[in-house]
């Protein structure tokens, strides 16, 4: 059979496997499984296991439950809370200081917990009942927060660019790198749309400022300040070659521990239980992705459909940037039923070989996917944002969320041409620390 038509079917029966219900891994496997017996014989399961395990024969790996454990204890305590306390009483004098604060808050905590959802629940427990009562919109507070929480797989350390630079074999410190200056300005277009949103509605009165001593500034400090040191540590030990990215993860959670026991007491067996167990659970969830990606990646590799569909990708007499564009269109879809670790790795092993045959550097492709995958994060019919928001503002309708959160979709949107026009904004940072290559 024509591999490019063979691969249409692979795509068909994954598909209408996934939708289904089965969990992405297993989904994954059953494809991979049905299509080595029919066109390579039952004898090609046997390499299976070993395909799988060797998966996960990776070093590098061992950063994602570290990140995990370290986002997680952070997001067990009330740090979410006293940043956005924090921000807020140092930001109260700036014009529309709260939803500044908010979504600055947002982006911080995105960068200690690298989760999306935490960070909703952290920032959106206390910023949208604020907000509320100042009489901001109820589309601006939540979609605000809703699209702040994106920030988390975008920001380093992120795990999901730690799983792209596993599945395409680049650089994670690269990758960590390349996403700080597009995730400030996704900041800077969120807090500027979210205060022309308010000034446009006519409650620009909202937009003024409280007042704190500077006594009530100072107090809140030494209970963020250790978690922000963290994170400079973690990123000063990665990028001055002190220590790997496994490393620095591994003392990163250990730290985050450490703070949230000695800080906000988290000293029940319990409480520190749930961190690990839960965090364990979603180390394992992600894992066992990774394991069976490379299990589908083979399958696609060996029935030649990958190759196939590159060499044919080369032979089409388009412009790359039309290509670009589609490849965007595909990732839009699939981050709308597909959580963005899952994309990456069933999209990377096609994708990494028709974006370098059309010239394009796979460490801005990453930022480019990343920001697509956050789109799917606020939009239906998954939006796992969109959910966790209602479920902090059940009184906020689902309709007014996601009304609310459009116009960060745009902003998103923004972001990703910018990106094309300026290739830099994610290409700069990681050759000036790190030196040009991939």
């Amino acid at each position: 059979m024509d591999p490019l038509l063979l691969g249409a079917l692979v795509a068909l029966a994954t598909i209408l496997v996934l939708i289904s219900g089965v969990s992405v891994a297993i989904g994954l496997l059953i494809v991979s499984a049905g299509f080595l017996i029919v066109f390579d014989g039952v004898r090609s399961l046997e390499l299976m296991p070993e395909i799988l395990f060797g998966k996960l024969n990776n070093f590098a790996l061992l950063s994602i439950p570290m990140f995990i454990i370290m986002g997680a204890s952070i997001a067990s305590t009330r740090a979410g809370a006293d940043l956005y306390e924090a921000l807020e009483r140092w930001l109260t004098r700036v014009p529309g200081g709260l939803v500044v604060s908010n979504l600055g808050a947002c982006a911080l905590f995105a960068a200690m917990s690298g989760s999306s959802p935490a960070t909703c629940a952290a920032i959106g427990k206390m910023g949208i009942p604020e907000m509320r009562k100042r009489g901001y919109p109820d589309g601006v507070a939540a979609g605000s927060i809703a699209a702040g929480g994106t920030l988390g797989i975008l920001i380093p350390p992120s795990v999901t660019m730690i799983v792209y630079g596993i599945a395409t074999e680049t650089s994670i410190g690269r990758l960590f790198l390349a996403g700080v200056f597009p995730g400030l300005l996704l900041v800077g277009l969120f807090m500027a749309w979210s205060l022309y949103s308010t000034w446009r509605s006519g409650q620009a009165g909202v937009l003024g400022a409280g007042s704190y001593t500077w006594r009530e500034k100072f107090e809140i400090l030494p209970r963020v300040v250790p978690f922000l040191l963290i994170i400079l540590g973690v990123l000063y030990a990665m990028y001055g070659g002190i220590a790997t990215p496994s490393e620095t993860a591994a003392v990163g959670a250990l730290l985050c521990l450490v703070i949230a026991m000695v800080i906000y007491r988290l000293w029940d067996p319990r409480a520190l239980w749930v961190v690990l167990r839960d965090s364990t659970r979603e180390s394992v969830m992600i894992l066992f992705i990774i394991a069976a990606a490379g299990v589908f990646s083979y399958m696609l590799s060996s029935l030649f459909i990958t190759q196939s569909i590159a060499e044919w990708i080369g032979t089409l007499e388009v412009n790359r940037w039309i290509l670009m564009g589609a490849i965007n269109i595909f990732l839009l879809i699939a981050g709308f039923f597909l959580p963005p670790v899952a994309v990456i790795l069933m999209a990377a092993p096609i994708l990494l070989p028709i974006i370098e045959t059309a010239g394009f550097d796979p460490i801005w492709f990453a930022v480019v996917l990343t920001i697509n995958m956050e789109i799917g994060l606020i939009s239906p019919p998954v939006g796992l944002n969109l959910y966790v928001i209602n479920g902090i503002a059940p009184d906020i309708s689902l309709k007014t969320i996601l009304t609310g959160s459009l116009p960060f979709v745009a902003c998103m949107v923004i972001a990703i041409i910018l990106l094309c026009l300026f290739p830099g904004l994610a290409t700069w940072l990681p050759d000036a620390v790190m030196g040009t290559g991939f």
